[in-house]
Order: structure tokens, then C-alpha cells, then sequence
């Protein structure tokens, strides 16, 4: 499977933003799928997870409240919509499947999660 991230931007601390991950390949909605990101000179670290139907997910403390996670298994693509954006949340942010079919939650560490994409930047000033 091959995953495109697209969405990322330059955007004032407070704003918006909506990443998208395109995939495609056999069985989508039958894996689920996490964002992360990598900020310079940071190890690249898990922002938030979906399982493969949707009705479970879950996010990092750092962005609950302001980030949602969702997708449309009919377009085989995964939301993260960000808002009340950070300086501190400016990074590299990559999709990436999970490695295990039909896992009830959604994985929080990098091991679980296979084919990743190639990252879309996001930039958040103050």
C-alpha cells in the first residue's frame, strides 16, 4: 500500500489546519491508521490513531482537544483536522498503517505501523 499525505502549511499560532492521507491498495478499511510527526532535532513521536472502522480512537496528550482523527473508508483516506494550533506543533507529520488487521484500538507506537507515507510539513508561528 502507498500512502500521500498532503495539507500541511503555513499558518499563525491559533489557526487551522486539515491534513489528508490518500491510500491506496487492497483493504484500507480493514487497518487503522495513525499520524505522527517529527519536529527538528525531536525523535518522531505519535499524534493520533484510528482503528479500522473508525469508532475507536485515540490521541496524544499534547493534542487532545484540539486534533481530530477521522476517515472515509469509501475514499480510502484519513482526516486530521488541527486547530487552537502551536508553535511547538510545527513538524514533519506522516501518515502510516497499522500493521495488524482489524485491531480494535489503534496503535500508539511507532513498531505497530507499517507503510508510512512521506510526511507534509506544518509551520505554526507566533
Amino acid at each position: 500500500v502507498q500512502l500521500q499525505a498532503s495539507g500541511g502549511g503555513s499558518v499563525q499560532a491559533g489557526g487551522s489546519l486539515r491534513l489528508s492521507c490518500a491510500a491506496s491498495g487492497r483493504d484500507f478499511n480493514r487497518y487503522g491508521m495513525g499520524w505522527f510527526r517529527q519536529a527538528p532535532g525531536k525523535e518522531r513521536e505519535f499524534v493520533a490513531g484510528i482503528n479500522w472502522s473508525g469508532q475507536n480512537t485515540n490521541y496524544a496528550a499534547s493534542v487532545k482537544g484540539r486534533f481530530t482523527i477521522s476517515r472515509d473508508n469509501a475514499k480510502d483516506t484519513v482526516l486530521l483536522r488541527m486547530v487552537s494550533l502551536k508553535p511547538e506543533d510545527t513538524a514533519v507529520y506522516f501518515c502510516a498503517r497499522d500493521g495488524l488487521f482489524m485491531a480494535v484500538d489503534p496503535p500508539t507506537t511507532e513498531e505497530r505501523y507499517e507503510n508510512w507515507g512521506q510526511g507534509t510539513q506544518v509551520t505554526v508561528s507566533s
